[in-house]
């Protein structure tokens, strides 16, 4: 067996005994906000049927503080949004973040949008990938209840050099903003958690390594698409898919949930730091 093969083997059986989610000890508490990440594949399930309705009954199931959505709008022409967001103010409380959309209709920027049910906006970056194919990432600054935190929300592409552009675009974006808890999450297409791995590009900013839990195909998830990563590291306290009967046959991917600890990202962070060992 190659090496490649033999990676492949090893990050598959990672992804698979990593199904429940990556949990801390029941010793430590979970973190005290929930971000989620949603990749709702145009509102299409499993089953081929284009169902908002389907779509936000299972974002009301992932009862997320936060979540940032992928594929929310129509890819080519109008790029219309998808989803039901009077159901979902309804039903979650949640709320879009502003931003400006490709298309007068549109929810996102990207296909990426963020919805809130806490906290206030306090500031919008809308950044253009490079790569292949169009892709978009949102940059969000929130005042939470428990404290600032910098959103990243991103869909990377399918190409490898394309994901490792991208991963550097991003750093390169984070490097002229002040120094906060950061949480890059999204559909980030990559499953390898080695070397080989597009997002070792963001190494040591994030780990991309850490709670990396199969989210694809929603019906047998196997694959480690999706992802939450935190810097600092220990910000992300769990991460865990959410798995629900609804959610296998809503969208090919299932979402997942943060559990994300400010307070103590907060309180370490009145210690003197090194500003360039920050990477941001």
């Amino acid at each position: 067996m190659d090496r490649n093969a033999r990676n492949t083997s090893a990050a598959l059986l990672t992804a698979i005994r990593n199904r429940r989610g990556h949990r801390p000890p029941e010793s430590n508490r979970p973190g005290d906000t929930v971000i989620a990440s949603y990749n709702v594949h145009k509102c299409i399930g499993v089953d081929r049927r284009f169902d908002p309705e389907r779509t936000a009954s299972v974002i009301a199931e992932i009862d997320a503080d936060v979540i940032a959505i992928q594929e929310a709008d129509k890819r080519f022409g109008e790029r219309s949004g998808l989803l039901k967001l009077d159901m979902l103010e309804r039903d979650c409380g949640l709320v879009p973040v502003p931003i400006t959309a490709l298309s007068s209709t549109g929810h996102g920027w990207h296909g990426n949008m963020i919805m809130i049910r806490k906290g206030a906006v306090g500031g919008v970056r809308q950044l253009k990938l490079p790569g292949v194919e169009p892709r978009g990432a949102l940059v969000v600054t929130l005042d939470l209840p428990t404290g600032k935190l910098r959103l990243v929300a991103a869909h990377f592409g399918l190409l490898k050099r394309s994901r490792e552009q991208q991963a550097m675009a991003i750093l390169a974006s984070l490097a002229e903003d002040e120094v906060m808890p950061t949480l890059l999450v999204g559909d980030l297409n990559e499953w390898r958690v080695g070397r080989g791995s597009s997002l070792a590009r963001l190494h040591p900013t994030f780990d991309p390594a850490s709670g990396a839990v199969p989210s694809f195909p929603s019906r047998f998830p196997v694959l480690a698409l999706d992802r939450a990563l935190g810097h600092p590291h220990d910000l992300v306290t769990s991460v865990e898919v959410h798995d629900s009967p609804l959610a296998r046959i809503a969208s090919d991917h299932l979402p997942i949930k943060a559990h994300i600890d400010l307070k103590v990202v907060s309180e370490r962070s009145a210690e003197p730091t090194d500003r360039a060992s920050q990477a941001m």
